[in-house]
């Protein structure tokens, strides 16, 4: 495998904390970095397979349902280290709701103040929890990443403030 791409390297982190089946990484991608970094369900399914034919992951037991569990290998340790180590690049923001705002001349005034209150609605909601992420945030750089998640939020609802609905 060559160079990891942001969800192996994702994967491979994850699997630092020990063995884990493709939904335990989904749940716990969701619970680390839902804030910054998603990470869906083809992805992880999709990646698993060629992390295991590079040989940065192995199989591990087979659980319940015929779960596959995965534990990282000396090979994987070693390329995550080098991923972390590497010049990560420009960020990549895919928003759907921006995606939507830049189309939003399309919509009629009833839709824009309908996509706009939703919006609002939902990250007013997830301010409040990045909030309370950042109180328990356990080590700095947990809480480095709640009080980025507390000023994305902060600025979507400044942003959908100044969209006009009228």
């Amino acid at each position: 495998m060559s160079a990891l791409n942001a969800t192996a390297a994702a994967l491979l982190g994850l699997l630092h904390d020990g063995p884990r089946t493709g939904g335990e990484l989904i749940s716990a991608a969701g619970e680390r970095f839902g804030a910054f970094f998603s990470v869906t369900r083809s992805q992880v399914y999709r990646e698993l397979p060629t992390l295991a034919e590079a040989g940065l992951v192995r199989e591990g037991k087979q659980g319940p349902r015929s779960s596959q569990q995965y534990l990282i290998t000396a090979a994987g340790k070693k390329a995550f280290k080098s991923w972390l180590t590497e010049e990560p690049g420009p960020d990549h923001l895919r928003s759907p709701l921006l995606l939507r705002i830049a189309h939003a001349d399309a919509l009629t005034q009833k839709q824009r103040t309908a996509l706009v209150e939703q919006a609002k609605a939902r990250y007013v909601g997830e301010q409040e929890a990045a909030k309370a992420a950042a109180r328990a945030a356990d080590g700095p750089y947990a809480k480095a990443i709640a009080e980025f998640a507390n000023a994305q939020n902060k600025a979507l609802l400044k942003l959908l403030d100044s969209i006009p609905t009228t």
